[in-house]
């Protein structure tokens, strides 16, 4: 008899279906697993051979073939092994096939027959989903399956509960979702004496999704501010947080089932390896970028980063994805999220003060800020330094709008953005905005246009810094709650686009 069951193979966030076919015949006995699997998917035979004996269900003497169909297509992790025992035991008429068949399953197996909890419950939900399939999964994996609320989700403990469910003996409830979670940072932009004109670029480009690179000296606070950008973002929308805790369901990071509604915050040291921040390794895993979907990547002390890593930031921060090409996949990931970079000005990081700063000023400063190439820097939409804050400052009490009051603007600005690109599915804020689109929704007033061009001809700004300026006035513009782009919007993109440069 051959009976079926279903399951997933991931690619990126996308879950394929696979076909897992259990054939039970007279011959040698023997447990095959073909299809492409790799070591732990052969690995399972044992576990699943263990569990049912725990279960006092001993396997026949006979050849039991489990084929995993398509029959090219790589299968990795230990996930396969419930569909596999669901197979086999409707092969050996135990369980109905039919509604195994009706079903798509993943889980581990341990060898006393419970269920260990695997990454992707979330994609497989929406698999199970776009199938009209019922999904069968760990109890601790049912919460996070249960927000695709299109879908049933069985959630058994052991094997021995799914066999029970599937029998009829004790039907099991469906899984409900787990909680949602919004982070609430206790970190207020209050807090930093002065600094105004960088708390003033952290609201423009938390309001625009701009990407933003801060120099500064040792302890001049540019750590300290990026710690308090999680404060001033507004809350993920319920589409953003499903397809960010679909990359973070593939890493095993959704904490006991639950959606965060806060917006990802991911600071890597700079000895991140590439396929750390990328993405890769031998199965292709999501990186930083992608784990900071929909969120903010705060990478400190910038130039210390390898240059290919750097180099690699450039066109996932255009195209809003990343494919990671392995030789055996190849693999994408989205990846729209926020840059917040931080250097010091050079390699011993005074060389704005003359008492401490080294005797190669000022060439060690261009040689260090030189390690970020110019097509990079083109990138960065708000570049502002961070001078130091003088120690009689520090004793003075706290100045400046509280973060609560920062996110209030900010809040309303994406509002306004998401109205104005309801008709367009690919852009979501400003920052994504080009061509026509752009031209119509920052189109500035005269004098903004001659500002415009003549910082055009005078600084020799390529077409995505012009780009890149009309999308910060337009944000400039949200946060002021005016309709048009308007001169003064244009100066003030301006100030922050040609910050740090040597004509300036």
């Amino acid at each position: 008899m051959v009976a079926v069951a279903y399951t997933v193979a991931f690619d990126g966030i996308d879950a394929k279906l696979v076909e897992v076919q259990c054939a039970v015949s007279p011959g040698m006995p023997a447990f095959a697993i073909v299809g492409l699997p790799d070591k732990a998917v052969s690995e399972a035979r044992e576990r699943v051979r263990a569990a049912l004996g725990a279960m006092s269900i001993a396997l026949p003497s006979k050849r039991i073939t489990i084929n995993m169909s398509p029959a090219d297509m790589p299968k990795e992790g230990s996930h396969f092994d419930l569909p596999i025992a669901l197979a086999l035991l409707a092969a050996l008429e135990i369980i109905p096939a039919d509604d195994v068949r009706q079903t798509v399953a993943l889980g581990e197996l341990s060898l006393d027959g419970t269920l260990v909890p695997v990454v992707g419950a979330l994609p497989a939900a929406m698999a199970a989903m776009a199938e009209d399939r019922t999904l069968v999964c760990p109890r601790d994996c049912g919460a996070e399956a249960a927000w695709v609320a299109a879908v049933n989700v069985i959630a058994p403990r052991t094997l021995g509960d799914a066999v029970r469910h599937f029998s009829g003996q004790s039907i099991l409830s469906a899984a409900t979702p787990g909680e949602v979670s919004t982070d609430t940072s206790s970190r207020d932009l209050a807090e930093v004496k002065g600094q105004e004109r960088a708390k003033r670029a952290l609201e423009i480009a938390a309001a625009g999704r701009h990407h933003l690179l801060m120099v500064g000296s040792p302890g001049s606070g540019k750590s300290m501010l990026a710690s308090r950008l999680p404060g001033i973002l507004p809350p993920l929308t319920a589409a953003e947080a499903l397809e960010t805790s679909m990359i973070h369901s593939l890493s095993g990071l959704l904490d006991a089932g639950g959606i965060n509604r806060t917006r990802p915050f991911r600071e890597p040291h700079h000895t991140a390896s590439m396929a750390a921040i990328v993405g890769g390794g031998r199965t292709a895993k999501p990186g930083e970028i992608s784990l900071a979907h929909n969120g903010v990547l705060f990478m400190d002390e910038f130039p210390e980063y390898p240059r290919s890593v750097l180099e690699t930031l450039r066109q996932p921060i255009e195209a809003g994805e990343v494919v990671v090409a392995r030789a055996n996949a190849h693999v994408k990931y989205p990846c729209r999220f926020m840059l917040v970079a931080a250097a010091n000005p050079c390699r011993c990081g005074y060389m704005a003060d003359p008492a401490r700063a080294c005797a190669r000023v000022p060439i060690c400063g261009e040689e260090y800020l030189g390690r970020i190439s110019g097509p990079l820097m083109d990138r960065f939409d708000l570049r502002v330094e961070v001078p130091p804050v003088a120690f009689t400052d520090l004793d003075l009490p706290q100045s400046g709008e509280s973060s609560a009051v920062i996110a209030a603007r900010v809040t309303a600005a994406r509002d306004v953005q998401s109205q104005r690109f309801a008709n367009a599915p690919d852009v979501r804020v400003n920052a994504e905005a080009q061509g026509d689109l752009l031209d119509s929704i920052a189109a500035p007033d005269a004098e903004g246009r001659a500002l415009l061009a003549k910082i055009a001809d005078r600084f020799g700004l390529s077409a995505r810094g012009y780009h890149r300026i009309l999308r910060v006035a337009r944000t400039i513009a949200d946060l002021a709650g005016e309709t048009d782009v308007r001169h003064p919007h244009i100066a003030e993109a301006v100030s922050f686009r040609l910050a740090m440069t040597k004509e300036v």
